[in-house]
C-alpha cells in the first residue's frame, strides 16, 4: 500500500486510467500540467484565512499573485492557488492551512480532482474559438480574468497565459479534453495554408 506521500497517479500519466492518450503538438499543443502543485479553499472562512495569513484576494473571477503563486477567485470563499513555479511557498500555506485549528474554510481537492492543461502554438486563440463560446480575444478577456464556462464541451475554468491558456475541469475528463483539443487543431491546421 502506498502511503500518504505518495505522488497521486493522473488519468494520462504513466500508469494512469488514460495512459497513452496522445497529446497534440504543433499548431495547437496541449500540455498536461495536472500533476503540478496546487491548493483549493472553499466555504466559509476561506477568504478570511488566507486575507490573515498575507494572501491578497482578487475581485471574483480575477487573478492575483502571492509570493510567485496565481490566486485564482472563483467565489467569494472559493480560492485556487496554483504552484507552477512556486511550490515552496505553497507548500508552506498548505501546511499553515493543514496545522492551524481555527476557522479557515475546508480542501476542496481541487489538486486531486481538476485536470489542469494547457493550450498554446500559433492557432490557439483560433482553437479556443472553436472550444468555447466566449469571446477570449485579449481585448475583450485580459491576463487577469477568469471565465467559469464551457470550453470543449466540458465545464471549466479558464484563464490566459503568456504560453496561450490554462483549462482547469473534473479530472475524468482529461482523454476527452485531449481527443477533442486533437480533433481542433486538425481542423485548425486544415485551414491555415
Amino acid at each position: 500500500m502506498a502511503g500518504l506521500d505518495a505522488m497521486p497517479v493522473f488519468p494520462i500519466m504513466q500508469g494512469g486510467a488514460a495512459q497513452g492518450t496522445m497529446l497534440p503538438s504543433g499548431t495547437v499543443a496541449l500540455t498536461d500540467l495536472t500533476a503540478t502543485p496546487r491548493f483549493g479553499l472553499k466555504g466559509g472562512g476561506s477568504a478570511a484565512w488566507l486575507t490573515a495569513y498575507g494572501v491578497s484576494l482578487p475581485a471574483i473571477n480575477r487573478i492575483g499573485s502571492h509570493r510567485g503563486l496565481r490566486v485564482l477567485r472563483l467565489g467569494n470563499e472559493d480560492i485556487l492557488l496554483l504552484g507552477e513555479s512556486a511550490d515552496e511557498a505553497l507548500a508552506e500555506l498548505r501546511s499553515a492551512w493543514e496545522n492551524d485549528t481555527g476557522p479557515k474554510g475546508y480542501s476542496s481537492w481541487r489538486d486531486e480532482g481538476w485536470a489542469w492543461m494547457r493550450l498554446s502554438g500559433p492557432a490557439v486563440a483560433e482553437a479556443m474559438s472553436r472550444l468555447c463560446a466566449l469571446d477570449l480575444r485579449a481585448n475583450k478577456f485580459s491576463a487577469e480574468d477568469i471565465a467559469q464556462t464551457r470550453v470543449g464541451h466540458i465545464e471549466a475554468v479558464t484563464f490566459r497565459t503568456p504560453a496561450g491558456f490554462d483549462v482547469l475541469f473534473d479530472v475524468t475528463a482529461s482523454a476527452y479534453f485531449a481527443r477533442t483539443i486533437e480533433a481542433v487543431a486538425r481542423h485548425c491546421t486544415q485551414h491555415q495554408a
